[in-house]
């Protein structure tokens, strides 16, 4: 019989044992040492390291150990587990400074409605989607992305809207290869507003590099359109700096030109304006990252695009459709595929595959969530407070360069802008600086009367 004395651990044993059970090593499968030396003597290397140097181009290997913390815990146990990890993080965490950030640029606070975060964002029946391939079983989640459609086409007033696209940048330039595909052969040169986002002209001028467009970027108020072989317009519906302007003419312009007209669009903003099929365009494309989507580090978030029936076949991404069942019931289904493809291959007509899901669902449970006049009483009140800002800044001898605004100010200082950068860092709080010394200002749902 053996002894409780006999079976006492060494020391070293006896902190081993105390090893964490929920260690990332003992969770997750990975290769085993025999494993690995099999691996390494079937690609003749004799060590890692070597394997690396062979696969890694030396240009972006980095040659010097990564900075780790020790990864010893309190025990000395040479393995954190989940816990004591998630508790370290949160540590380092709380060194993060939180401000009050009125950049803009296509990216706003919001107030995720309670309800859609438990039950939509936090419920992985909801955020494990992707693309919904087996209609059968995802009748719930196709409503989800009609209901977002639907709103789109209702905010943009044109009457097709696909199930959502990867951002703005992306979106806009889908727009460019729509309207490229519409035009005429001769017609290789798109417009580009400069008073779209940055990023957003950055991402179109890069896959016009790739796609022998030759891209334009100027004033559409001022622009000639007539004798030039543009295949389109991309029009800001407001401009990054804030403004609004009439743009009408500027679509009748370009069509009389031969082009297409596109739209980026603020969908908050759309809810007081004019919608942009009403003043001539042709595609809507923006970000629905304001309607209910957390800002992440600049992502992720659901782009949104919109156009005429006529150019179905030429839109990027997934279209939710209305079919019927055996029995004849309504049933939904994935109506339009333009990218795959196992469908289409060498003749797909986009580059997208990537459509947001589970972020295009909380855009479109928001808007139901807040209904037509709850999201006019939250666009009201963005309206309401920048124009509160314009008067104080005014007042206070600033100048507010944009005449015309939605949520945005575009305002040249009276004094220093080093004194008023350093004011506003010590209250936290983060605004766009423009190269010229000027300031952008972008509010959202989230302002209050303390922060104004």
């Amino acid at each position: 019989m053996t002894t409780l004395s006999s079976t006492m651990p060494t020391a070293s044993k006896a902190l081993h044992a105390l090893a964490p059970t929920d260690t990332f090593i003992r969770r997750h499968i990975g290769p085993s040492e025999p494993e690995i030396v099999d691996m390494l003597t079937a690609l003749g290397c004799a060590s890692l390291d070597e394997l690396s140097s062979q696969a890694i181009p030396a240009g972006i290997r980095m040659t010097h150990p990564l900075r780790i913390d020790d990864p010893t815990n309190t025990l000395g146990v040479s393995e954190r587990g989940e816990a004591e990890t998630l508790s370290a993080l949160h540590r380092i965490a709380q060194q993060n400074q939180v401000w009050q950030t009125w950049i803009g640029m296509g990216y706003v606070g919001t107030i995720v409605p309670g309800v859609i975060q438990r039950n939509i964002l936090e419920n992985p029946g909801w955020y494990t989607a992707y693309t919904p391939y087996q209609a059968e079983i995802a009748q719930g989640r196709l409503e989800a992305l009609l209901n977002f459609q639907t709103m789109i086409t209702e905010l943009t007033g044109l009457p097709l809207a696909g199930a959502s696209l990867l951002d703005e940048g992306t979106a806009a330039a889908e727009a460019m290869t729509m309207c490229r595909s519409i035009a005429a052969a001769t017609h290789d040169h798109f417009f580009v507003d400069a008073g779209c986002h940055p990023q957003t002209i950055a991402v179109v001028q890069t896959r016009a590099s790739g796609l022998g467009i030759t891209i334009v970027v100027g004033d559409p108020m001022t622009a000639d359109f007539a004798g030039k072989p543009f295949c389109g317009t991309l029009l800001a519906y407001p401009a990054t700096d804030g403004s609004v302007r009439e743009l009408r003419g500027v679509a009748e312009r370009a069509h009389a030109a031969g082009g297409q007209v596109v739209a980026c669009c603020d969908p908050m903003a759309l809810v007081m304006l004019v919608p942009p099929g009403q003043w001539g365009a042709d595609i809507a494309v923006g970000s629905a990252q304001r309607f209910g989507v957390p800002m992440g580090f600049g992502g992720p978030h659901a782009a949104f695009i919109a156009t005429k029936p006529e150019h179905v076949r030429r839109m990027p991404g997934r279209l939710i459709g209305i079919s019927r069942d055996a029995t004849g019931a309504p049933a939904l289904r994935m109506a339009i595929q333009t990218r795959e493809q196992h469908i289409k291959r060498d003749r797909a007509t986009s580059n997208i595959c990537t459509a947001q899901v589970l972020l295009a669902v909380m855009a479109g449970m928001y808007g139901t969530y807040h209904g037509p006049d709850g999201l006019r009483r939250i666009a009201g009140r963005i309206h309401a407070a920048t124009s509160t800002l314009a008067a104080a800044v005014t007042k206070l001898g600033h100048t507010v360069l944009n005449d015309t605004w939605f949520d945005t100010l575009h305002v040249r200082l009276a004094g220093s802008p080093g004194g008023f950068a350093s004011a506003l860092a010590s209250r936290h709080i983060n605004v766009r600086h423009f190269a010229d010394g000027t300031v952008g200002v972008t509010l959202d749902e989230t302002i209050t009367t303390a922060s104004l």
